[in-house]
């Protein structure tokens, strides 16, 4: 009998390790209050899953079809956890310009605050507390592509090379010109990755259960509402995001001024998305992955310096991948690896049962 315990154990930690594992979150060094849910370090990313795969797309504008399971940012990606990049790959030198200089001037050009210090060879980046929850700006898609990589080559410091943001999720290999990123696309094995426009709009607007169980449908917002949403800071409104007010349904103009201009990821607590993300109403436009037209990029998402319109599921931009600008930012995708599968529970069944009669026949 101990044999076969033993036998049995071996083979449960096998199957285990072929047992694929969610990961809803990817650690950069932050840590988890497990009592309030809330990170502190402020550099780690959170996922939502966004399953009901093979939705039929928006009968009004055709997008949000997606076959397929898949993962997406819960928050935009943040000044911590872009500055944490900073620091891995361009402390010796930034040969693709992943650093951009208005992020320092806050209050000036809008940026996010992110202080690069010393000299070629040597550099070091920082963001103030009050800063490093609020979503980077001035990223360019390259960049954005860029810290794909990094994070799919398990966040190395090093040079910006192949190991750490040359390829990976996206075959870069020194792409800066707007013909060269445009011709970029997603690899195959990509784990991390800039979401297309129908991966971005789904998990924005499309609800399984819109219109009671069962019965799907898109919103015209995705704060899970089809009425304008209101610009007013509140933790506990259900329709509330950071953009500019011209219709005075809220506080007429900014949400908030300046410096900030962008509120903290995640503090309209009340108002996301149906798959549960935050801020693809307002805050900050997002890169996408999908080509809009010659040498530009589709770019979703209102911001805090556009009118509630600009978030409507119908509304959408462009920009020049190899440009970043204050009211522009991202957020990633991941592959959704699903929970071990009844395959693996059967095959583990069957293995203990052949396990059982070979031992018993040698009894």
């Amino acid at each position: 009998m101990k044999k076969l315990l033993s036998i049995l154990g071996a083979v449960g930690i096998l199957l285990s390790a072929f047992a694929p594992a969610r990961a809803d979150v990817l650690n950069m060094g932050g840590v988890r209050d497990p009592a309030t849910g809330t990170w502190t370090g402020l550099a780690s990313v959170e996922f939502v899953s966004v399953g009901d795969a093979g939705n039929a797309a928006d009968p009004d504008t055709g997008y949000g079809k997606v076959d397929y399971a898949y993962k997406i940012g819960t928050f935009d990606v943040t000044a911590a956890q872009y500055n944490a990049f900073l620091n891995s790959v361009a402390k010796v030198s930034d040969p693709y310009g992943l650093y951009n200089a208005n992020m320092n001037t806050a209050a000036a050009n809008k940026g996010c605050n992110i202080i690069r210090s010393g000299t070629a060879g040597n550099y070091s980046y920082t963001v103030a507390a009050d800063w490093a929850n609020r979503p980077v700006n001035y990223v360019s898609w390259g960049s954005a592509a860029r810290f794909c990589n990094w994070l799919q080559n398990g966040q190395k410091t090093g040079n910006q090379n192949a190991t750490t943001t040359e390829s990976g999720a996206y075959a870069l290999n020194g792409a800066i010109t707007d013909a060269a990123l445009m011709a970029v696309t997603r690899n195959g094995n990509a784990q991390y990755f800039i979401p297309n426009q129908n991966e971005w709009y789904k998990a924005a607007y499309y609800d399984p259960n819109k219109s009671g169980a069962g019965q799907a449908g898109y919103w015209l917002l995705p704060t899970r509402h089809d009425t304008p949403a209101i610009n007013i800071l509140d933790a506990t409104g259900t329709n509330n995001a950071n953009f500019y007010d011209i219709l005075e349904t809220g506080t007429k103009g900014l949400t908030i001024g300046s410096p900030y201009f962008r509120t903290e990821v995640g503090a309209f607590a009340a108002s996301p998305s149906p798959y549960g993300t935050y801020d693809q109403c307002g805050n900050l436009e997002q890169w996408t992955e999908t080509i809009s037209g010659l040498q530009t990029m589709r770019i979703r998402g209102g911001s805090f310096i556009e009118t509630g319109a600009a978030s409507l599921k119908w509304d959408f931009s462009a920009g020049y991948p190899s440009q970043g600008i204050y009211a522009l930012g991202f957020r990633i995708g991941s592959i959704d690896v699903p929970e071990p599968c009844i395959f693996v529970l059967l095959l583990a069944i069957v293995a203990s049962g052949l396990i059982q009669w070979i031992c018993c026949k040698r009894e």
